[in-house]
């Protein structure tokens, strides 16, 4: 139960500091320079972690479990990264540009869920849906 409610609050906790460091990027600073520290950073991070993470496995073996979700991921991580930075450039207020973009996350998402996972898809769920629709329509209204 700790697990389940610690990597929500872990979550919500990093995002909240992720965005307000989007937000807080220079803008006169070439993004990628700041993607380029923020991925040192996030390395050295992980290399010192590493052993606090047990696996049974030496560095070289768990190597050769990777498969492409870890590119792939790598790949998305800049995506987002960079697009966060981007909106928040183009003027995107730190309390809306995010709530957009995770509704619109969670909505994009629950078909994937559905047919590449097999999550159940309810009446609830329909309900949620559209109440966040609604609230995009609110949003985008001035």
């Amino acid at each position: 139960m700790f697990m389940y409610v610690f990597s929500i609050f872990l979550i919500v906790t990093s995002n909240i500091v992720y965005n307000i460091c989007a937000k807080s990027t220079p803008g006169g600073i070439n993004p990628f320079v700041s993607l380029f520290i923020t991925y040192l950073t996030a390395a050295l991070m992980v290399a010192l972690a590493y052993p606090f993470y047990p696996s049974g496995k030496n560095l070289a073996q768990s190597f050769c479990d990777l498969n492409w979700t870890s590119i792939t991921l790598g790949v998305s991580i800049v995506g987002l990264e960079f697009g966060y930075i981007m909106a928040y450039r183009a003027g995107w207020n730190i309390s809306v540009g995010s709530l957009v973009a995770n509704i619109l996350l969670a909505i994009m998402l629950i078909p994937v869920g559905v047919f590449f996972f097999k999550e159940g898809f309810s009446a609830h769920k329909i309900i949620g849906v559209i109440l966040c629709l609604a609230g995009l329509t609110m949003l985008g209204r001035r």
